[in-house]
């Protein structure tokens, strides 16, 4: 009993599609994921920079209230009524220096208030606290 509608001696007239519709899909598939990867972009030719871009570092002034209430400037002595001025002159450059308050452990917290408070008043932007590092084992 044969199920097969055509002879075994006749050849098979027909290609078998399947494979090939397979094969296509794929590669279908492969173009639609790839083509948004391909980016078009403009060739434009770039002059050359003759120096490596210097790095700037922002200004910083160093405030400390030493632990008797006095004030250092940058290392330099400063008294309450002539900080308020100080300030006023680091408050209007153009580019703002970083003011960095460095207070005794051991100061009355009025005096760092102070200071803070004059620096508010003259405008001052910048502002940020100095510590000493914790010791971790």
């Amino acid at each position: 009993m044969s199920f097969n509608s055509y002879d075994d001696q006749q050849e098979m007239s027909e290609i078998n599609m399947t494979p090939l519709v397979d094969v296509m899909l794929v590669l279908l598939i492969i173009f639609i994921i790839t083509v948004p990867v391909i980016t078009h972009s403009v060739k434009v030719d770039l002059p050359q920079a003759s120096q490596q871009p210097t790095e700037v570092k922002p200004d910083v002034v160093t405030l400390t209230v030493q632990r008797d209430g006095s004030l250092m400037w940058n290392d330099e002595a400063l008294t309450f009524e002539n900080l308020e001025l100080r300030l006023q002159a680091v408050a209007q450059q153009e580019k703002q220096p970083e003011l960095r308050i460095q207070g005794d452990k051991a100061v009355e917290y009025e005096k760092v208030v102070q200071v803070m408070a004059a620096a508010q008043r003259s405008g001052v932007e910048k502002l940020g606290f100095m510590t000493e590092p914790q010791n971790t084992p």
